[in-house]
């Protein structure tokens, strides 16, 4: 009885002086009152990844705004072929904005005080397969609005281009900056209508930027897939570990990450630049930001992009993907 009193007494006295402990021999931290199998971590206070122990959370998430670049109309942008499974365009706008809501009410579950919003920017999709995005965005618990995207708004902005398909990619592109920058609050995340997310992919994103950003004590962009074109030089890299997984700087992404509203006006001139021409690569002024600020994705990979199969931007390593498209249907 006297043993269990000090045991009380110190437990208690732990938590008054901002100490976890942890109890090895039955695998649990009284502290905490977990198992060590669980989630330790506390959004917004601390994050803890045993065995290194407990970061303070300065950089504290609040909301996170997402936009969802629609298009079911073109198959593949800028190339002549199929993507993995070979079906309409609009299977996989669909599966990707099935994907995306159900990391975002996961998220929601797990984290109810973060704020997050999302806007659907969709260019000339047609009425039928309209009615599917707006039926799949019903009864789900945050904010969602649809926006149509006018294209005669940037005709006098962006350089003429040699095909329809271009310009459209750049002004829905142009379109979804703006729309961040006027309502973003704190995080924003870009995506695109090719990508299928695993569950977590939301949670983990916003635990491992705050914990990551907190210790690095910056702003931060996040590429939620694990592109198969990073592997194909001798990059060097470090390795962070982030809520439950290693995340690896990278200085090339494509158009979906995640970023905060800071970023987006520190560098707003890289990110209008990048909408002004088609650029070789595409993304020319947003990989630039890179040579100054980190960027990282996770190992293994959170999202996958749906491309054709051989393309080296496209399908992430190491992935069920049949599995990943069938729970998204």
């Amino acid at each position: 009885m006297k043993k269990n009193i000090i045991r009380k007494l110190f437990i208690k006295l732990s938590k008054i002086m901002g100490y976890e402990i942890i109890d090895q021999n039955d695998f649990t931290s009284p502290t905490l009152d977990k198992q060590l199998n669980e989630d330790l971590s506390i959004l917004n206070e601390k994050s803890i990844v045993l065995p290194l122990g407990e970061v303070k959370i300065s950089r504290k998430v609040k909301s996170i705004l997402v936009l969802f670049r629609t298009n079911s109309n073109i198959e593949i942008w800028d190339q002549n072929k199929k993507r993995l499974f070979e079906l309409p365009k609009i299977e996989y706008t669909l599966r990707s904005l099935n994907s995306l809501l159900k990391s975002i009410n996961f998220c929601k579950e797990k984290y109810p005080d973060v704020k997050i919003k999302l806007i659907i920017i969709d260019d000339n999709t047609d009425e039928a397969n309209l009615n599917k995005i707006k039926n799949l965005t019903n009864n789900n618990n945050f904010d969602i609005n649809i926006t149509k995207l006018n294209h005669d708004k940037y005709r006098k902005v962006i350089k003429e281009q040699k095909n329809e398909q271009t310009y459209s990619n750049l002004s829905s592109l142009l379109c979804c900056y703006e729309v961040a920058k006027e309502n973003a609050d704190d995080l924003v995340f870009f995506v695109e209508d090719d990508y299928i997310h695993f569950e977590p992919m939301m949670e983990e994103m916003i635990a491992s930027y705050e914990r990551i950003s907190s210790q690095i004590n910056s702003e931060i962009f996040m590429c939620p897939a694990d592109y198969p074109y990073l592997y194909m030089n001798n990059q060097k890299t470090n390795i962070l570990i982030g809520n439950k997984r290693h995340w690896r700087t990278v200085n090339e992404t494509l158009c979906t990450f995640m970023t905060s509203k800071i970023f987006l006006e520190k560098y707003w001139d890289n990110f209008y630049k990048t909408c002004l021409d088609r650029h070789d690569p595409f993304e020319k002024y947003i990989n630039e930001i890179y040579k100054s600020e980190i960027c990282i994705s996770p190992l293994k990979s959170l999202s996958v992009h749906f491309t054709n199969v051989n393309s080296s931007y496209g399908l992430s390593p190491f992935i069920d993907y049949k599995k990943l498209w069938k729970e998204n249907e």
